[in-house]
């Protein structure tokens, strides 16, 4: 029998018996005893359907929203240390929101500066160089100048991982990037989240922890990855696949968008 190590791998996010709260209610409770282990490096697909609590799971798991009851741990601590520490954590974990929220009266360059001018306290002249290089990234260059809401929801879905990203977070949370998305930008989406698990350049080759909760498996069906479904107000961990289409699961073969046969 090996020794046991004796730097043992802490989460990333470690969720235990927690209770999920509706972010515009607090009192309501979406998901119920949660229990959820997310190793540095994971690759987590989280299905479910449309209000079934994937917005508020990923807002607890980013520290934004605490949990009504368990224990959420982010990066080994249960409370995050107040100041300038406890904000360095959390910079940690980047979100990128539904439908990507850009502020509308900002341009697209003036967007995805926003959290490193705020968090490091930086001019335009400081930060232009980082945001030339994610607009790059994100191949949202041409657009650079121009205000959000006159170009296209999916460069909107862009803007928002752009913006998610400007400050490398070694955790990236996605709430349903790529809902409504034709096949040329799921494409984009999926190679380049596959760069960003494998170790981006851009990260100075380090592997992300990515978590993706998402209405629809079907971009995912024959790729190796953490496997979890929301279902009647509970997380199911369904384990590692490496094909979807054989999980079993009627609700995962539902998400798939597969016939279930009818009962004989």
């Amino acid at each position: 029998m090996s020794a046991p190590s004796l730097h043992p791998i802490v989460p990333v996010i470690e969720m235990t018996a927690v209770s999920v709260p509706a972010q515009h209610d607090l009192r309501c409770c979406v998901l119920e005893d949660v229990d959820w282990s997310v190793a540095p490096g994971d690759y987590w697909v989280i299905g479910a359907m449309h209000n079934s609590g994937k917005s508020d799971l990923l807002a607890v798991a980013a520290g934004l929203t605490p949990p009504q009851k368990g224990v959420c741990r982010l990066f080994g601590d249960s409370t995050l240390p107040a100041g300038e520490q406890g904000q360095r954590q959390r910079l940690r974990v980047g979100l990128v929101f539904d439908g990507g929220r850009p502020f509308h009266r900002l341009s697209v360059a003036e967007n995805v500066m926003l959290p490193w001018r705020y968090h490091h306290h930086a001019g335009e002249s400081d930060c232009g160089d980082r945001t030339r290089e994610i607009l790059e990234l994100t191949e949202l260059s041409p657009l650079a100048d121009r205000m959000t809401g006159t170009f296209g929801r999916a460069w909107e879905k862009r803007l928002g991982l752009a913006r998610a990203l400007v400050l490398k977070p070694d955790v990236l949370l996605l709430d349903n990037p790529m809902g409504g998305l034709d096949g040329r930008h799921i494409h984009w989406w999926m190679s380049f989240l596959d760069q960003l698990s494998a170790g981006h350049p851009f990260l100075d080759n380090r592997p992300m922890t990515l978590i993706m909760a998402c209405e629809n498996l079907r971009p995912w069906r024959n790729r190796p990855h953490c496997l979890a479904v929301l279902r009647q107000k509970h997380f199911v961990s369904l384990g590692r696949f490496t094909n979807l289409t054989s999980v079993s699961e009627p609700f995962v073969r539902e998400l798939l968008q597969e016939e279930i046969p009818a009962a004989t």
